[in-house]
């Protein structure tokens, strides 16, 4: 007996959970008009904010090309140390030096910093090429331009004055951006929109979850264990009100034959 009680307990608590799942699904379907003007809401704030308090920036890309010969023909072997070399390069471009003559050369010493300008530039290197890539970010289109072919430069000087390798060549010049290339507006938007409706969701799970009023003859059942045998309609105010004076009247006469009995 105890075995089956136990097993009726876990059927039990099953449908519930099931049930349950099934009233929050309907809540949210009942709070769907709310959740789309929070996840509405959420979209215009993000794109008030990406458009009116965010700066854009712009990114512009220049490229070195690495020799690691002066023969002709490349082969594997020149592939592979041209690679090694690439890495080497991408730490000139932390030098104080490279970054100081990028900034006087092109007059922006009173505006920039070492450090600032360090973290203005970033080079990257493609796996199995040669070729290092350049790029410069900044509020400035024509200022992320100048500053990434400069950096080309500036690099290749300090690279044949200071290594002792082969000479790099500039391989492409930057090109001037022509739109921003942050911030996203329009996944700033939609991050908006979905974190919006997401807290709305939140609010209606967690009011859900908190309210335990009884709603229907089928919670009874689910909750007690016990069948719901009839169901009577809740009266009106006024109803009760009625009741309630004509079973005081009731009394009071009840209690005036009583004193004119006595």
């Amino acid at each position: 007996m105890a075995a089956e009680e136990r097993t009726t307990q876990r059927v039990r608590e099953q449908d519930e959970m099931e049930i349950d799942l099934v009233e929050l699904l309907y809540r949210l379907l009942e709070k769907v008009r709310y959740l789309i003007i929070a996840a509405l809401l959420g979209a215009l704030i993000a794109g008030l904010y990406t458009f009116y308090f965010v700066t854009p920036t712009y990114q512009a890309t220049s490229k070195l090309y690495i020799l690691s010969s002066k023969d002709s023909v490349v082969n594997l072997s020149d592939l592979q140390m041209g690679s090694n070399l690439a890495k080497d390069y991408i730490e000139v471009f932390s030098t104080w030096k490279v970054n100081r003559d990028v900034l006087e050369a092109l007059g922006l010493e009173n505006t920039y910093s070492v450090n600032k300008a360090k973290s203005m530039v970033r080079v990257t290197n493609q796996s199995g090429t040669r070729i290092l890539y350049i790029t410069v970010t900044s509020t400035d289109p024509g200022e992320a331009q100048r500053m990434a072919n400069m950096y080309a430069v500036k690099a290749k000087e300090f690279i044949a004055a200071t290594m002792s390798t082969d000479e790099p060549n500039i391989f492409e010049e930057a090109l001037k951006p022509t739109s921003p290339s942050a911030p996203n507006k329009v996944r700033n938007i939609a991050i908006g929109f979905v974190a919006g409706l997401l807290l709305a969701a939140v609010i209606v799970v967690v009011q859900f979850i908190v309210d335990d009023r009884v709603r229907s003859a089928e919670t009874i059942e689910r909750k007690l264990g016990i069948p719901v045998l009839g169901m009577m309609p809740a009266a009106g105010q006024e109803d009760t009100e009625h009741t309630a004076e004509s079973g005081s009247d009731g009394k009071r006469g009840r209690r005036s034959g009583k004193g004119g009995q006595k």
